[in-house]
């Protein structure tokens, strides 16, 4: 295998080419039928070792011929590279000559131009004062021949020429130049007309263009701001066409926006003057058209209005307010409101006091109406004051209570729409009271709520319903404060609600606060006093009626009856009308009241019925049997008792049970019951009481066993 360059091409592998060298080589190959001769396999290494070494001398002067091409073409190169910056280093010299030259000429041309500048201006200045003067002499003879005053294309050289002559005018003598100014002044006018008449002409077509070339002119004439008020006119001709005025106004501003930049040289004055205008006028005789026919007549569609009409106004100011109208936009665009509002402003929270004090009363005379009731006075003196009072702070029957046949006297449609109406007082108040009265207008609104809510509807049916509370030995009491008690409790809750979500936001950071928060706490705590005052009494009927029950239907028989051998029943009528008549009255706590209260209303009822058990069982005598029907009552009055879900009071019951099995335990057995758990804790004359109401007591010596 002769030795080639491309056997030595990458990726090279000595062992696969010493094994191809082999292979190839007759009698070197270790595989086939021909024997293998190391002899013939060493002289062809041998060769091709010799082959190697002649192309690697090949090779190797290939190199070095390439070597020492590749220095000679580097030392040519840089060569080169130095002639070319010797070449540039020349060039940048001649550059530097030649910016030096230009300078010089530079410097020559701008003195040059001064010095022609200065010998050019005054002779422009010449040639001006004498076009000037040769124009003065034509309106000074009365015949104006130039053709800039004849020929209406030149009307913008015209203008610029009688804008000048009537300036010089002012400054002459009237007395010997009267005539001339006269004619210059009239001119003055006639082409300051013949411009507006063009610009007006303009804007009608559309040509934005040609509107900008007549204001340039006219900005330097005294009919310049006539043209901005054409201009303003004009823009709002055929721009009210919809109902709603403030919506119309804001594209109307948003369209002038975009072409006024176009026209005039100060669009921000422009456009400010456009926004005035359609205060000044449209909306003013908007809101005045709207409020004035109603302002006497109808004090609930005024207030409607006047909140509505700033609403929109403000909201129409707040869209003005993306554009460029100078400086302060924002003290401008208030100015421009409270000009208008100025005088329904004033006396705003007078009016909105009225309606809300007038309001109230006829949302509650409509519902005393409804229910035929006529309003008693309350806490207006005389016998039947007192009587009431002297019927709340005891319980001595001073004749008949009032009846209301159930009726609270408490609507929750009223209290809604007292509500409301002080939340859209709120909302009004919020939005059209200045800053700094807001606070002390909220808190008179505050009141108005007081006095038409919690006095005049809440206090009332208070003093209605403590009124109507039957004395406790009445019969077949219709025990309903609990209703009233239960729906004044939820308007308590919406009053609240009422008060943190609309007053207090108003109010927070402001003195004002400290007095609203203690107003409520006093009429609250007001209220709670009559609460608590109709609950005691109530619960003081509740046992009373109770009371009434087990008089009429316990019978002396029931606890020592005349045949002891009788079957046993599970309790007695008595008791089971108790039972029925405490648990209808447990649930109707729990529906009338929430949270802490249920559990303290029902521990005072609890303990007086106890008190009540307890002492109605301490009126009889017991036989056996009727101790036992004693004790069958008291079970089923503890399970009355954990309807209470009240810890004391079924402590309290199953005290009372122990102290029932006194009256059939065996006398020997007494001492042992006594100190049972139960009973251990108890005074020994308490114990003893209970022992002696047995029918035994006496005869079987009880006494001896108890001591």
């Amino acid at each position: 295998m002769a030795a080639t360059e491309s056997l030595f091409e990458e990726p090279f592998d000595a062992d696969e080419y010493i094994e191809r060298l082999a292979w190839r080589t007759l009698g070197g190959g270790s595989r086939g039928a021909e024997t293998f001769d190391p002899e013939r396999l060493l002289d062809q290494f041998v060769n091709h070792i010799d082959e190697l070494k002649l192309m690697d001398e090949r090779i190797q002067r290939k190199v070095e011929k390439l070597e020492n091409q590749c220095q000679k073409e580097a030392k040519d190169f840089a060569k080169k590279v130095q002639e070319l910056q010797k070449s540039n280093q020349i060039a940048f010299q001649h550059f530097q000559e030649l910016d030096e030259h230009i300078s010089y000429v530079a410097t020559k041309v701008c003195h040059l131009g001064d010095q022609l500048e200065g010998v050019n201006t005054p002779r422009q200045r010449a040639v001006e004062a004498q076009k000037l003067m040769t124009y003065f002499n034509e309106f000074l003879d009365g015949n104006l021949q130039s053709d800039v005053f004849n020929n209406p294309e030149k009307i913008k050289e015209a203008a610029d020429i009688i804008q000048k002559l009537h300036l010089i005018a002012q400054e002459l003598p009237f007395d010997k130049f009267a005539e001339v100014k006269s004619k210059i002044a009239s001119k003055y006018h006639d082409l300051e007309h013949q411009l507006i008449q063009e610009f007006t002409s303009a804007q009608r077509r559309g040509e934005i263009s040609r509107m900008r070339e007549v204001a340039a002119v006219l900005l330097y004439f005294k009919g310049y701001s006539h043209c901005v008020d054409v201009y303003i006119n004009q823009c709002q001709e055929g721009a009210y066409m919809r109902n709603d005025i403030f919506e119309d106004s804001a594209l109307l501003c948003q369209r002038v926006n975009k072409e006024v930049g176009d026209i005039f040289s100060n669009p921000e004055i422009i456009l400010a003057k456009l926004i005035q205008n359609i205060f000044e006028v449209k909306i003013q005789n908007f809101v005045k058209e709207h409020l004035e026919e109603c302002r006497k007549s109808d004090a609930e569609q005024y207030l409607k209005n006047l909140y509505d009409l700033y609403t929109r106004t403000t909201n129409l100011s707040s869209r003005l307010m993306e554009f460029n109208l100078g400086t302060d936009k924002q003290t401008f665009l208030s100015k421009l409101i409270k000009s208008i509002f100025i005088t329904y402003l004033e006396n705003y929270i007078d009016v909105e006091i009225g309606y809300l004090r007038s309001r109230s009363s006829v949302i509650l005379q409509r519902y005393y109406d409804s229910k035929n009731h006529q309003k008693r006075p309350i806490g207006g003196g005389g016998i039947q004051d007192l009587k009431e009072r002297i019927r709340q702070r005891t319980n001595l029957p001073l004749g008949p209570s009032i009846e209301t046949h159930g009726e609270t006297f408490l609507a929750q449609e009223v209290v809604a729409n007292l509500l409301q109406e002080t939340k859209h007082a709120f909302e009004r108040c919020h939005k059209l009271s200045d800053p700094s009265d807001l606070p002390k207008n909220a808190f008179r609104i505050f009141s108005i709520l007081v006095d038409y809510l919690c006095v005049e509807h809440i206090d009332y049916a208070l003093e209605i319903g403590l009124a109507a509370i039957p004395s406790p030995d009445s019969r077949n009491a219709n025990l309903y404060f609990l209703d009233v008690v239960h729906q004044a409790n939820t308007i308590f809750h919406l009053f609240d609600k009422h008060i943190n979500d609309h007053l207090m936001p108003l109010v927070s950071s402001s003195p004002k606060l400290t007095e609203c928060l203690q107003k409520k706490k006093e009429i609250i705590e007001q209220m709670e006093v009559k609460l608590d005052t109709g609950i005691d009494r109530t619960l003081n009927c509740t046992v009373g009626q109770m009371k009434q029950i087990l008089a009429a239907e316990q019978k002396k028989t029931d606890f020592k009856p005349e045949d002891e051998n009788h079957d046993l029943i599970q309790y007695t009528s008595a008791c089971a009308k108790v039972c029925l008549y405490i648990r209808k009255q447990v649930e109707k706590i729990r529906v009338s009241m929430d949270g802490k209260n249920v559990d303290t209303v029902l521990m005072e009822l609890g303990v007086r019925f106890h008190r009540l058990i307890n002492d109605h069982l301490q009126q009889f005598s017991y036989s056996l049997m009727g101790g036992m029907m004693a004790i069958c009552d008291v079970a089923e009055y503890r399970k009355c008792a954990k309807d209470f879900k009240i810890p004391l009071v079924l402590q309290l019951f199953d005290t009372l049970h122990s102290l029932c099995n006194l009256l059939v335990v065996a006398p020997e057995n007494l001492k042992q019951v006594c100190s049972g758990e139960q009973l251990a804790s108890l005074d020994k004359n308490i114990l003893h009481s209970f022992v002696q109401l047995r029918a035994d007591y006496r005869s079987s010596r009880l006494g001896r066993h108890f001591n």
